[in-house]
């Protein structure tokens, strides 16, 4: 059977704002605790919904992270503002920042049990499809464009995961992961984590070679903590 290890975890407290990669997360029944636990949202067609870095690339030059805690209970996410300017989520001066830096209205949200596309799911991505996307490209891909949860090296070929459908994934530990379907991409990876600038021709490229995938969703069925480096194999 296949078999790696973790090369990366990663954690994105407030939905497509900057995230914080980790040596350890903890993987519950509805994903990463604190993953896009927080959003910002707004109006649409009558209809109050999160807003992304599809229509707001500026908040991906917002960080979000959480202070560390000694009672194992989630914090709220703090903010850094791309002036550098630092605020926790329940300051009030927070959405005026947000909504002038927008340019636009904007309402914060929090919900513990996460906000995500694809509700009670982790995000799993491939060293040797990142690699082999590179070289495909001719050119460095940072893999936060994807903002996956869990990085992995594993000894099998680049895109192997797109088959994997209905496998399960097993690490040191006792966590034990369903792998659901591959990840159709949007708009989001095309845009540079660091500047935002817009890469067209990635989006362009995966969707000619790779069905538009990247990655593979997965959904938790043994709740347990993982390391950065903890051995994975694949059943």
């Amino acid at each position: 059977m296949p078999a790696g290890h973790v090369l990366e975890l990663w954690r994105w407290p407030v939905k497509s704002m900057a995230g914080e990669r980790l040596e350890r997360l903890r993987l519950e029944g509805h994903g990463v605790a604190g993953d896009r636990a927080h959003a910002v949202l707004r109006e649409h067609k009558d209809r109050i919904v999160p807003l992304t870095a599809r229509e707001a690339p500026r908040l991906l030059a917002w960080h979000a992270c959480y202070p560390p805690t000694a009672n194992g209970r989630l914090p709220e996410a703090q903010l850094i503002a791309p002036d550098a300017r630092r605020f926790d989520w329940d300051d009030p001066g927070l959405a005026a920042a947000l909504a002038d830096d927008l340019g636009r209205p904007i309402r914060l949200r929090r919900d513990l049990d996460g906000i995500q596309d694809l509700p009670n799911s982790v995000l799993v991505t491939f060293e040797a499809t990142r690699a082999a996307l590179a070289a495909e490209l001719g050119a460095e891909i940072d893999l936060r464009r994807f903002r996956p949860n869990l990085h992995l090296a594993f000894d099998a070929p680049a895109w192997a995961e797109a088959a994997w459908e209905g496998r399960k994934l097993r690490f040191g530990g006792g966590l034990e992961l369903e792998l659901l379907h591959p990840c159709v991409r949007c708009a989001i990876p095309t845009r540079d984590p660091d500047t935002q600038a817009k890469w067209a021709e990635l989006l362009r490229h995966l969707a000619a070679r790779h069905r538009t995938q990247f990655g593979i969703n997965a959904r938790v069925l043994a709740p347990a903590s993982l390391i950065a480096g903890a051995p994975a194999e694949l059943a």
